[in-house]
Order: structure tokens, then C-alpha cells, then sequence
């Protein structure tokens, strides 16, 4: 399998930064079959912490959102990275968007096992679209 760049939709929202609501939101979108792509959840400001979804499929994770009451923010766009796990998988995909000045925001990568790994990136939204055309995002 070859390295790729996918274009993809995230959702964010608020929640309380305490033990157990991390598990109630990700109970909550198993009960509604939603597949994620990618998770990731810090702690923000003011007690709370920001969650970010990536979901499989955007239109059933928001009207999950709906159902569920929560306060969500998006679509906003992120860029989805599989590839070949190496020393410096990453590397390349910095020097287009350097090349492109382009800003990395935030980034986050892993290693998945059976030789692969992952990353998600975020630039700032204005960006989106050059950050796509140097990535060679499909």
C-alpha cells in the first residue's frame, strides 16, 4: 500500500475535563454506529477540554451531535496521512508545506502496526486549499 494524503472533515466541542466524560461521548457515538477516522481530545481553557472527530461519515456524526445535544463546531477541514512507517515518514510532507509556506498548526502521529503509520495535521483554514494542491491531497 502507498503513502496518501486524504482531505478530511473534523467536528470540535467543549466538554467538562473530568473522568468519565470521554467515555460518555465515545459510548455515545458507538450506540449510534458512528465511525471515527481519527480522535484526538486535550485539555483547553476554563475546565473544560477539546475533543476533535473525525468521522467516516460527516452527516450521520452531526445528526448524532444533534440527538445527543452537544455542541459542535465544523466542519472544518484536516488533512489525513497513511503511510509506510520509517524514520522521518513525516518529513516529507513538512518540506511541501514549508516549501509552500504553509504553517503546521497542530500534528499528532502514530504508528500503526504492521509497518504502517498515520499522522493528522492541521493548517489554518485560509490555507486549506494550497496546503491540499502541495500535499497532493486526494
Amino acid at each position: 500500500m502507498s503513502n496518501s494524503v486524504h482531505l478530511a472533515k473534523y467536528y470540535k466541542m467543549m466538554v467538562p475535563h473530568k473522568a468519565g466524560q470521554g467515555i460518555k461521548l465515545l459510548e455515545c457515538l458507538q450506540q449510534s454506529k458512528i465511525n471515527l477516522l481519527a480522535f484526538l481530545a486535550f485539555p483547553g481553557k476554563n475546565g473544560k477540554a477539546q475533543v476533535d472527530c473525525v468521522p467516516v461519515d460527516p452527516a450521520k456524526f452531526t445528526a448524532a451531535a444533534k440527538k445527543a445535544k452537544w455542541k459542535i463546531k465544523g466542519p472544518k477541514a484536516c488533512f489525513l496521512i497513511d503511510g509506510k512507517d520509517q524514520v522521518g515518514a513525516f518529513v516529507p510532507y513538512a518540506e511541501k508545506l514549508a516549501k509552500a509556506k504553509i504553517n503546521i498548526r497542530a500534528a499528532a502521529a502514530v504508528r500503526g502496526g504492521a509497518g504502517r503509520c498515520g499522522a493528522i495535521l492541521w493548517v489554518k483554514q485560509k490555507d486549506v486549499e494550497k496546503a491540499a494542491k502541495a500535499l497532493g491531497a486526494e
